[in-house]
């Protein structure tokens, strides 16, 4: 009976050990996807900043009123060809 629960006790303790070993080399494969994770977030981060800036250069109003005067030939029209609508 003693010889039945030492082995019992062992191949517990060794299945222990596997379990251990396994949970170990979850934790680090997790770990490096999380490091992976976080690059591609600050790169995604980096990318926003630098299309936030693009954008307000290309939203300026002198840019904006530079090619509509000379893609689209537009004039500012003259004091006399304005009407002012009241509410």
């Amino acid at each position: 009976m003693k010889n039945f629960l030492g082995i019992v006790f062992i191949v517990v303790v060794f299945v222990s050990a596997i379990e251990v070993v396994v949970a170990q080399h979850q934790v680090r494969k997790l770990f490096v996807e999380i490091q992976g994770l976080q690059q591609v977030r600050d790169e995604l981060n980096e990318e926003w900043g630098r299309l936030q800036l693009e954008q307000s250069t290309w939203a300026t109003d002198d840019r904006i009123e530079s090619l509509a005067r000379m893609q689209l030939g537009m004039i500012e029209p003259d004091t006399n060809s304005l009407i002012l609508l009241l509410q």
